[in-house]
C-alpha cells in the first residue's frame, strides 16, 4: 500500500519510518499563514485550525495522487485558548517563549488521512506541558542553542532535543507531542487493510 506524508517535517518522517511506514514525502505547499488568519477571524479555536490544516494538507495532496493514502498532519500551541504562531524571528521567539513561561498550555496535534482527494480519517489528541519559571537569560541561553531555520520552522521548543528541559512536566502521548499520534494512525491502517 503507497502511503505518502503531506509534511516536510523530519520528526514526522522518522516516527512513520520507525514504525515501519515507508512512505514518500510530498510537501502541500498550503499557506499556513493566510488559513491560519481566515480562521481566526471568523473566530475559530486552536483546535479547529490544527484540524483544518491537517485536512487541507492531506486534500491537496491527495487528489494529486489517486489511490494512495495521503497523511497530513498539524500542530498547534494553544495558550488560554488563543492560537501561539511560529516565530518569523528569533526575537518574536523569545517574546513568544516569556509568554509560554511559568504557564500551562497545550499542543494541539492533527492528522488526517485522505484517499483520491476526501478525508476519510481523522484525529486529534491534545497534551498538556507547563513550563518551568526561567529568567530572561536562561531562555535567551535555551534559543542561543537553535539554528534560526529550526526554531523558524518548528516553533520555540522541540521536545525531541534541549526543548524537554524548559518544562515542570509533560502530560500526553508522546508522538502525538512530536506532530504525530502514530498508535492512532496504525489502527486505522490495519482497519484499512482488511
Amino acid at each position: 500500500m503507497k502511503i505518502i506524508l503531506a509534511s516536510k517535517s523530519g520528526v514526522r518522517k522518522k516516527i512513520l519510518d520507525e514504525n515501519r511506514l515507508n512512505c514518500e514525502v510530498v510537501i502541500s505547499n498550503v499557506d499556513e499563514d493566510e488559513v491560519k488568519e481566515s480562521l481566526l477571524a471568523e473566530g475559530a479555536s486552536p483546535l479547529l485550525v490544527s484540524k483544518n490544516l491537517a485536512e487541507l494538507k492531506s486534500t491537496k495532496v491527495s487528489s494529486k495522487h489517486p489511490d494512495t493514502l495521503v497523511i497530513g498532519a498539524d500542530s498547534v500551541i494553544s495558550l488560554n485558548n488563543e492560537l501561539i504562531n511560529k516565530p518569523k524571528s528569533r526575537e518574536e521567539a523569545f517574546q513568544i517563549l516569556k509568554k509560554l513561561n511559568n504557564s500551562k498550555h497545550f499542543l494541539i496535534s492533527s492528522v488526517c488521512i485522505s484517499i483520491n482527494g476526501a478525508m476519510v480519517w481523522n484525529h486529534t489528541d491534545s497534551s498538556e506541558l507547563k513550563m518551568k519559571n526561567l529568567n530572561d537569560n536562561e531562555l535567551k541561553d535555551y534559543l542561543n542553542k537553535i539554528k534560526t531555520e529550526t526554531l523558524l520552522a518548528y516553533g520555540v521548543y522541540q521536545v525531541e532535543a534541549d526543548g524537554i528541559k524548559l518544562f515542570e512536566y509533560i502530560k500526553g502521548d508522546k508522538d502525538s507531542i512530536m506532530g504525530l499520534p502514530i498508535k492512532d494512525i496504525l489502527n486505522y491502517i490495519k482497519v484499512y487493510k482488511k
